[in-house]
């Protein structure tokens, strides 16, 4: 069974009402606290807090385990097969360890420990491993309690969903303001958008200036769905300013000619600024198109860099939408492993954060 958000939220709905939960790390004395969930996919909002060092419920603070972190989980999520949470999320959502002890307390879920794998040179050695979920549900523990499953199961390194392979960085162009680590960081994410596109049905038009980078031995602007010119796009064939100003834009996906459902920019902290201005650019050269995401692409701890850029007067008639990496590394994920058919654009819409303040 591939699960959802959806499966994940019923089972936390279904924990014993009324009642303190404790951390899967046993080191950990903080209570957490289910203070509402919003069915069917969330968001769940917690209270956390440590009584050892004199904290109360009633000071603690409301956090939320997002309808984006659920689905994000339940993706990686497979039956029988020990999965380390903190590596799905990486060093994203400060809340990854309270869904864990959640779910490590619903019947179907339990919580081990894994030996390590460590291999230098030829040497090989176990190693004392760290806390991994595992999903079993053919044999569920009573519903509320914390269940250790004694799994004989030796690790290396677990490779997450979502892989890109084959990047070739001496292809790239050196890019202003950013490291080797962010330029390489924006090529896979570009690739990812452009397989995401045509999964959903969209073509993609890739900035000039990366069209030569290489992905599993050929350039990117040969990869399925890649177009070629701007300009046999039927809804800019009367914007030939518009056209000029979108040759550089990292990532347009076009649909049945007539329709242009994002434009995306891949920023990190130094360009989110520049990536705005490309856009309004090309927006105010075709000002009678529609139904367009204006979105900038970004690591998700620069979410606050783009809300704030976002909303400065020259680009608010963009209504600029977030579009965070993790959540471009969901759909990716989701699209891999579904192949999802016959949705439309209004889809993106749950991966994409709206930045306009009203």
């Amino acid at each position: 069974m591939n699960l959802t958000a959806m499966n994940l939220v019923n089972a936390i709905a279904n924990l014993p009402k009324n009642r303190l939960f404790d951390y899967v790390n046993g080191v950990n004395a903080g209570k957490i606290a289910i203070v509402s969930i919003q069915q069917p996919e969330g968001p769940i909002r917690i209270k956390r807090f440590n009584p050892v060092k004199g904290e109360t419920f009633e000071n603690a603070r409301v956090d939320s385990i997002s309808s984006q972190m659920l689905w994000r989980l339940a993706n990686a999520i497979q039956e029988d097969a020990p999965i380390n949470v903190d590596r799905v999320f990486g060093a994203s959502y400060n809340t990854r360890s309270v869904i864990e002890s959640l779910l490590a307390h619903t019947p179907s879920f339990y919580w081990c420990k894994l030996d390590r794998l460590e291999v230098i040179n030829t040497r090989q050695t176990v190693k004392k491993g760290h806390k991994h979920l595992i999903y079993i549900p053919n044999t569920p523990h009573e519903n509320g309690i914390l269940s250790e499953y004694k799994a004989n199961i030796v690790i290396s390194e677990m490779k997450t969903e979502v892989v890109y392979q084959s990047i070739d960085l001496e292809s790239m162009r050196p890019v202003e303001g950013m490291s080797i680590e962010e330029t390489r960081r924006h090529a896979q994410i570009q690739i990812a958008l452009v397989k995401i596109g045509h999964h959903l049905g969209y073509r993609t038009w890739v900035a000039a200036n990366d069209r030569g980078l290489t992905y599993n031995g050929k350039a990117i602007a040969q990869m399925d769905g890649v177009i070629d010119s701007l300009s046999h796009e039927r809804v800019l064939q009367s914007y030939d300013d518009a056209i000029k100003e979108a040759r550089l834009i990292d990532c347009i996906w076009f649909r049945n000619g007539k329709l242009m459902p994002a434009v995306m920019e891949i920023e990190h902290s130094t360009g989110i600024k520049s990536g705005l201005t490309r856009m309004k650019q090309f927006c105010d050269f075709a000002p009678r198109l529609q139904d367009i995401r204006w979105t900038i692409v970004a690591p998700d701890d620069y979410r606050a860099k783009v809300i704030e850029f976002a909303n400065m007067p020259q680009f608010k008639d963009l209504d600029t939408k977030f579009f965070p990496y993790s959540a471009v590394e969901e759909l990716y994920s989701l699209c891999e492993r579904r192949k999802p058919q016959g949705i439309t654009d209004h889809f993106l819409d749950s991966f994409m954060e709206k930045c306009i303040k009203h």
